[in-house]
């Protein structure tokens, strides 16, 4: 043991090490797994639409965490708005702006960033809503739903949280 092991910020930093070696060492594991633009493309009919059910256990399990643990511990907006908007477009539901923030367990000020983000990047669309100008829809990306339920198809067992 030398004199700098007892030096708070040298600790930090060690740490800090450590934690950058673990994920490197993971980012290089993942980097040997071709991916999704690798692989043969499928074409988007013969990609099954995932089904209700399913993606309704996902989101149900997502949010029976909140029952064990605090609910920030767990926040990733951006999935929880893809699986509720892709649960409304196989149930064949618009939804509303207003419920995507809810659907995303964040404050509403977070969601809509996230939205304004998702819509940037393309992956979600909004749409006015013709009978209330003061209502907008959101929906998937046509890419964003195909790539949905590929995921979806490629699960094994669909219990992802």
């Amino acid at each position: 043991m030398n004199a700098y092991s007892k030096d708070p910020k040298v600790e930090s930093l060690f740490q800090l090490s450590q934690e950058v070696g673990r994920i490197a060492g993971t980012l290089a594991q993942l980097s040997t797994i071709p991916s999704v633009s690798e692989t043969e493309p499928v074409a988007a009919a013969e990609v099954p639409q995932a089904s209700a059910k399913t993606i309704g256990a996902v989101i149900h399990a997502r949010r029976l965490r909140a029952r064990y643990f605090s609910e920030e511990l767990f926040a990733d907006p951006a999935w929880d708005i893809l699986l509720d908007l892709l649960h409304a477009e196989v149930c064949q539901r618009r939804v509303p702006v207003s419920s995507s923030c809810i659907a995303a367990a964040v404050p509403a000020t977070t969601a809509l960033r996230w939205l304004k983000s998702m819509e940037k990047q393309g992956l979600i669309v909004r749409r006015n809503d013709p009978r209330d100008a003061r209502r907008i829809f959101v929906e998937l990306a046509p890419d964003t739903s195909l790539a949905l339920n590929r995921y979806f198809a490629d699960l094994d067992h669909p219990v992802t949280i």
